[in-house]
């Protein structure tokens, strides 16, 4: 009958873009990091490309940067509002620190029973060596303009006063990231508790704690929202050719170390 005649065009499947989020949230755009300058094109493609029907943010990251956090989803934010597109943020292993930053850009969140998230707070860490100075017979020159210019210098004993200080930073920071999970999470977050000291949650204890929506998978949530049918197109960063081809062994062992060290803090 002439009235079921369709046009091909007319009746495709709902599209979604899985943007790949993995490696720790760094200033420097080294291998297995994430920052906003390198995202920022396949941010835009994620949501411009092929006029899909939403998004998706495929979530591996153990935190990083607060600053590149805030820009990468702010950038998601600002592109979701403009094009009126959903978004949906689905953990894999961990979502923690910038991670769960990462994954408050979207609409709902959703974890595996074993997906580690929350740690909503600042760290700082390193070494102190003046002993080691001293007892090598080193003598260490620094001269500087300004008395705090070399603050929390490794190699002369810690100051109350650098402490003092780079506690009233964390503590801004710090501020910024709650003020970004509680605007995003609203209702949702479980006034009952302080989700903000750093705490960590395994699967439902983050659905429990408001933290995420549920549990769920990305294939299957999104085939429930958008329909058996949605296609999934996936993005995510590679390497530069040459990089990979002829990598700095230095450079490449000291990212590898550091990225070590941020996965590791969560078991992983």
């Amino acid at each position: 009958m002439p009235g079921r005649f369709r046009l091909p065009f007319l009746s495709r499947a709902p599209r979604v873009t899985v943007l790949r989020l993995r490696g720790v949230i760094s200033a420097n755009a080294g291998p297995g990091s994430l920052n906003h300058e390198a995202l920022a094109p396949l941010v835009e493609r994620a949501f411009r490309k092929g006029k899909p029907s939403a998004v998706a943010l495929a979530i591996n990251s153990p935190g990083g940067s607060p600053v590149q956090s805030s820009l990468i989803a702010a950038h998601i934010r600002r592109l979701a509002d403009e094009l009126s597109m959903p978004v949906h943020a689905f953990v894999e292993d961990v979502a923690a620190s910038g991670g769960y930053w990462l994954a408050t850009a979207a609409d709902d969140i959703w974890v595996d029973e074993s997906s580690i998230t929350g740690s909503i707070g600042v760290i700082s860490a390193g070494f102190g060596f003046p002993e080691l100075l001293s007892r090598a017979g080193i003598e260490r020159r620094v001269h500087t303009a300004g008395e705090d210019k070399s603050i929390l210098d490794p190699f002369r004993p810690e100051r109350d006063e650098d402490v003092a200080r780079l506690k009233a930073i964390q503590a801004r920071i710090h501020d910024s990231f709650k003020a970004q999970v509680t605007a995003r999470r609203g209702d949702r977050l479980d006034s009952g508790r302080d989700l903000f000291t750093g705490e960590i949650f395994v699967g439902t204890e983050g659905v429990e704690a408001g933290l995420a929506d549920g549990i769920g998978h990305a294939r299957t949530k999104l085939r429930e929202l958008y329909g058996k049918n949605v296609q999934l197109r996936t993005i995510a960063m590679k390497r530069p050719l040459l990089q990979r081809l002829v990598p700095s062994v230095a450079a490449g062992a000291m990212a590898d170390i550091e990225s070590r060290a941020a996965w590791a803090r969560f078991g992983l």
